[in-house]
């Protein structure tokens, strides 16, 4: 994606700068799948950062904007051969089915449903 592009996504709220104490430390993007539900494509963290909770901030920032904006479910994906699976599983996120591709790992579908509160 070139600079432009991610800086619009910035702009129009569809990409989010991670950041700590001012310091980027990762980012965060979706798009709209079928232009109405909306879906994670990218959530990245230098890898100082892994584990300590950041990236469960951001989804969960992530989750509130949108059922702030009316939506009543939120997806993402991983290959079956990533760990985000098993993050995004903690974060409660259900399988709901696959995509499998000629000579490609299976892309795992995970949906989110809003409760009354997050």
């Amino acid at each position: 994606m070139s600079e432009s592009v991610f800086d619009a996504k910035v702009r129009d709220k569809q990409a989010y700068i991670i950041s700590v104490d001012g310091q980027p430390i990762g980012i965060l993007r979706y798009n709209l799948f079928w232009d109405n539900t909306p879906f994670v494509t990218l959530i990245e963290l230098d890898q100082a950062y892994h584990g300590k909770g950041f990236g469960s901030q951001a989804m969960k920032h992530w989750e509130r904007e949108m059922q702030d904006l009316g939506y009543k479910l939120v997806m993402t994906s991983s290959q079956s051969d990533e760990q985000a699976q098993h993050f995004y599983r903690k974060l409660g996120y259900a399988d709901s089915g696959c995509l499998l591709l000629k000579s490609e790992p299976a892309e795992i579908f995970f949906v989110k449903w809003f409760s009354d509160s997050l």
